[in-house]
């Protein structure tokens, strides 16, 4: 037994280093290297303090040009057309007063002077009447008994009668020189030929349509309002015929693209009587005076039946809060930005639209900071760096807020 207590000693010796060894291996094993922690990247985002300010309401609409006076020509006599006027063509000018179409008037001469004739038989006619009544006046005072004179003894109706024929006469006189004044059809106003109907040479009747013109002084546009936008503005309106004060009239901007864009001023001057029966919308109706460009030779003439677009002057609030329209969310909410850079969800009510300004009724208050800059899908309480055009620096987590301004 003595002799194997030394490998004893040896194998305790031996497991005792291992013992030792995994101890120290143990507490001594290698440990991973921990990454450094980075700071959350910020959503960068610009933003707008919103305010209440005066606003005006402007509404969009649009139409087309139509003439306020149209007219179809007709002629009133018959005959062969002999003679036209160089401005007898689609599209020209005409003034006041100028004859567009001669008919042949030989016949209508001819009818003017054997009516005179008829006058002057008449007058003859009379006159020898008169003479026959006075005679025979005299005659029953000279033989009658002093009784009154039958009416028929002093030819009374033979006077009447030859009175008659003589106005006869000259109505027919009057009826053949106005058939020879129509002859020569002359333009009811200053205007432009729409569509002509006839020309030289063509044999026309009476009643037949020759052309459709219209005055250029004024046209009318016929634009409709959204039932939403009515409370927005003052329309003229015109109860029992009572004057509405025509600098009481919204103004309106039309647009025109037909070329170059250009704009006329005019009047909202009427409103129609009854909704549209087909869209059910109201229709309001604005005037431009010399749409022509009678005495703007910078513009084109507007064209009849041309589309244009309309801005309406409506009323004017006083304290309004309005928000670029970019910033509103499917029409409902929009995202501010709190005192600890916090982006914050908003529900809003919108009172008023347009493609660029959206004025909030409730669920804002004056000086919220409002983001401007388009988000996608953001949780509320995302921290965010936020500029602004009433900040002096951009904000960041770090920095405390800047003081905002008062509204």
């Amino acid at each position: 037994m003595h002799a194997n207590r030394p490998k004893l000693i040896t194998a305790a010796v031996i497991l005792g280093v291992f013992l030792l060894l995994a101890w120290w291996i143990s507490n001594n094993r290698p440990q991973p290297e921990r990454q450094r922690e980075f700071a959350k990247p910020l959503l960068q985002v610009e933003s707008q303090v919103i305010s209440a300010t005066p606003y005006q309401f402007r509404l969009s609409s649009f139409g087309t040009v139509q003439p306020r006076t149209q007219t179809l020509l007709v002629a009133q006599v018959s005959g062969q057309i002999i003679e036209v006027n160089p401005a007898f063509r689609d599209g020209g000018f005409f003034s006041a007063g100028d004859v567009l179409i001669r008919i042949d008037d030989r016949d209508y001469r001819s009818a003017v002077k054997v009516a005179r004739a008829n006058v002057l038989q008449a007058q003859l006619a009379l006159e020898e009447e008169k003479a026959k009544a006075l005679q025979a006046e005299r005659d029953w005072i000279r033989l009658g008994d002093g009784a009154e004179a039958p009416a028929l003894v002093l030819r009374k109706p033979q006077l009447a009668a030859a009175e008659a024929q003589l106005m006869s006469a000259q109505a027919n006189l009057e009826k053949a020189e106005l058939d020879l004044e129509r002859t020569h059809i002359r333009a009811p106003y200053d205007g432009r030929i729409l569509a002509t109907k006839v020309d030289l040479g063509q044999y026309v009747n009476s009643n037949n349509a020759l052309a459709e013109v219209f005055a250029t002084d004024v046209v009318e546009i016929r634009l409709p309002l959204k039932n939403s936008d009515l409370e927005f503005i003052d329309l003229p309106e015109n109860y029992r015929g009572k004057p509405v004060d025509p600098s009481h009239y919204p103004a309106v901007t039309i647009t025109s693209n037909l070329g170059t864009p250009q704009q006329w001023s005019g009047r909202i001057v009427r409103t129609e009587a009854a909704l549209d029966s087909s869209s059910h919308q109201l229709y309001v109706v604005a005037q431009i005076q010399d749409p022509f460009a009678i005495h703007h030779s910078d513009k084109l003439p507007l064209k009849i039946g041309q589309y244009v677009t309309a801005e309406i002057q409506g009323k004017r609030l006083q304290q309004a809060l309005v928000i670029p329209t970019k910033s509103l969310y499917q029409g409902s909410y929009v995202y501010a930005v709190d005192s600890d850079n916090l982006l914050r969800r908003r529900d809003v009510s919108v009172a008023f639209q347009t493609p660029t300004e959206t004025i909030i009724s409730t669920g804002l208050d004056s000086g919220t900071e409002v983001v401007i800059s388009p988000l996608g899908q953001v949780a509320s309480g995302t921290r965010v760096n936020a500029s602004n055009e009433h900040t002096a620096h951009t904000r960041n987590g770090n920095d405390q807020p800047p003081r905002r301004k008062a509204p």
